[in-house]
């Protein structure tokens, strides 16, 4: 019996232990997505007292604002807080660069709304389809004020997690993306045009025919 009791003991430590662990599952140095802020630095694990309780908070550095966020240990994962994406999404994002713009036929202020969701989820997948819908090359007409103001913002989330993830400077990022971005749409104009031409022959046999 008494060896029971201290075989209980002992998994009562192992799960106490074990809690701790999970409670702080982001190490200092690390870097991580705040969906409001975008990629951030983990710079510290402190203990504040707040409302007369003892809390263990995350010390977020967000450079690129020049900001710093203190986020409770246990209430990261419900914030949606959460490591860099994984190589895997990381390709889908670019293959989403890659398709061809979906653009709702609504009022833009819906649309709006809409981009700003995504921006903001921190899903680098959704991010990538802003920067897909409202990226313009130089022969398609100007964006708007509030259209800019959109891609720039995704534009920047996405490739400060690209740079993150590969390790490189925000510039050789920004480059990747809008290298993957030109390239895809000439693409989709070359081909276009070449069903266009296409289209304009099989027309022009069809009259000879007649």
């Amino acid at each position: 019996m008494a060896t029971e009791k201290k075989a209980s003991g002992k998994k009562s430590g192992a799960k106490k232990s074990t809690k701790k662990k999970s409670k702080s599952s982001f190490r200092v140095g690390q870097h991580v997505v705040y969906p409001a802020h975008g990629v951030g630095e983990v710079t510290g694990v402190e203990q504040e007292v707040i409302a007369g309780f003892d809390i263990e908070v995350y010390v977020v550095k967000f450079e690129q604002d020049k900001m710093t966020l203190r986020v409770p240990t246990d209430k990261a994962a419900n914030s949606g807080m959460r490591a860099l994406s994984n190589e895997l999404i990381l390709k889908d994002a670019f293959t989403t660069l890659k398709g061809r713009a979906r653009i709702k036929r609504t009022m833009w202020s819906r649309r709006a709304q809409e981009y700003e969701a995504k921006i903001n989820s921190g899903d680098l997948i959704l991010v990538s389809e802003v920067v897909r819908d409202l990226h313009r090359t130089d022969e398609q007409p100007e964006q708007s004020y509030s259209e800019r103001q959109l891609y720039e913002s995704a534009i920047d989330r996405m490739v400060r997690e690209v740079a993150a993830i590969n390790k490189t400077s925000r510039d050789v990022a920004l480059g990747d993306v809008l290298e993957t971005l030109t390239t895809a749409r000439n693409r989709q104009a070359a081909k276009a045009a070449k069903e266009a031409e296409a289209k304009a022959a099989e027309e022009g046999d069809d009259e000879e025919a007649a």
